[in-house]
């Protein structure tokens, strides 16, 4: 029997708009309030961090201390993503992260927020990251058609850079009113996030739940070790933010080489979300079709380069327009990526492999603060990013060869 109907009617639907479908909505609305309130702490917190020390190791303990929980949580976090309701998670973890800046809001009035509350703060707030993120990850796939997929998580993608464009901006131009606003306006949007996910309505599949051993912990990393083609992609975009991710780092850059402040630090934070952001609404309308695994490639290279031009720009425009170009290639990469794991996983399994992408997403973030902060601290911000960024194009090199199933890759559905 001919199946022309179902590829004609998964072609028309590949084309429908995504805002009709409410449970979308609802997640999109979601996703955008908690990002921009997170996006404005990691303003704060490296703000204040570097004004309390004046030290690159702070910073890069800050980055430690949220992938710390990364770490050691996010298996029992995609465990629990693939076990419970995946709402209610996130529903509990904004609390938690509500919870956290308002006590840090609290503790800036009183003037007792220390070097080792700032850790505590990060170290909780990774934390609370670490269950969320696999659970608000999963949930994309029940929200929308298969055949919308790649153009939901363009979509989705498109608001949370929007957000990290005007988290950090926002960020930034709070903390002229003082450090505590910031919190307390990030507390707030935690709450409006609580409150938009308590009317999420998601028809999860009801799923058993399953003791936490240490085989249905590892189920995930199983799966994709046994799956080149997903260990390939995820791997790729850990080693090259590892060493290519500059973020650390732009306090010093903002006040001791563009002679800035905390303002300039807002728009520096938001301007690879910026590049980011653009491109996120061409994919939305041209979503990768064609040689996606040159292409996932080709966007790490770019962004290596552009890496190594904002190392050594001293000019704030050519700074701005670089940190913009390795927004934009970071998107291509993470829209590739994302829909190549989402539709290579059954549902069953996409919590727990959520939380192994989550650990690599992490360990590329956070990891990536650690080793710029560290080792700026031995040859200066300079040499760390530009060295960052040249192991980055060496990455998407080797890659290449040592995984010619991803370079051969041409569609996203295989």
């Amino acid at each position: 029997m001919s199946n022309e109907p179902t590829v004609a009617f998964a072609l028309a639907r590949a084309h429908a708009p995504l805002l009709p479908f409410s449970s979308f909505r609802s997640l999109l609305a979601v996703r955008i309030a908690w990002t921009v309130g997170i996006q404005m702490l990691f303003v704060a917190i490296g703000w204040q961090m570097y004004a309390l020390t004046h030290d690159a190791w702070a910073l890069a303990l800050v980055g430690l201390y949220q992938f710390f929980p990364v770490l050691l949580l996010t298996l029992p976090a995609g465990h629990a993503a693939d076990s419970w309701r995946r709402a209610r998670i996130v529903l509990g973890c904004l609390a938690v992260q509500g919870v956290v800046a308002a006590a840090m809001a609290f503790a800036t009035h009183r003037n007792g927020l220390t070097r080792d509350a700032l850790l505590l703060a990060s170290l909780l707030l990774g934390a609370a990251r670490a269950f969320q993120m696999p659970a608000l990850q999963a949930l994309v796939p029940s929200t929308v058609p298969p055949p919308l997929l790649s153009r939901a998580m363009a979509a989705v993608s498109t608001g949370s850079q929007s957000s990290v464009i005007l988290g950090p901006a926002l960020g930034g131009a709070l903390v002229s009113f003082g450090i505590g606003v910031v919190y307390a306006v990030a507390a707030l949007l935690f709450l409006a996030a609580a409150l938009l996910a308590l009317g999420l309505k998601v028809r999860e599949v009801q799923r058993e739940r399953r003791a936490a051993t240490l085989d249905a912990l590892v189920g995930g990393l199983r799966f994709v070790w046994r799956k080149p083609i997903i260990l390939a992609a995820i791997s790729l975009d850990l080693f090259a933010v590892l060493f290519g991710g500059a973020v650390a780092l732009l306090p010093i850059y903002a006040d001791t080489i563009l002679h800035g402040g905390p303002v300039m630090l807002g728009w520096l934070r938001a301007a690879p979300a910026a590049g980011a952001f653009a491109m996120s609404l061409w994919l939305v309308r041209y979503p990768p079709k064609r040689r996606v695994g040159v292409t996932l490639l080709a966007s790490i290279g770019v962004f290596g380069l552009a890496t190594v031009v904002f190392g050594v720009s001293t000019n704030l425009w050519l700074s701005l327009l670089a940190l913009i170009m390795t927004g934009a290639a970071d998107m291509v990469s993470v829209v590739i990526r994302q829909t190549l794991v989402q539709l290579e996983t059954p549902d069953e399994m996409r919590g727990r492999v959520s939380a192994v992408n989550a650990i690599f997403v992490g360990a590329s973030n956070q990891l990536g603060e650690f080793e710029s902060g560290s080792l700026a601290s031995v040859i200066g911000p300079v040499g760390a990013v530009v060295l960052g960024g040249a192991l980055t194009c060496l990455v998407a090199l080797t890659w290449a060869w040592r995984f010619p199933q991803l370079a051969a890759r041409k569609t996203l559905d295989g």
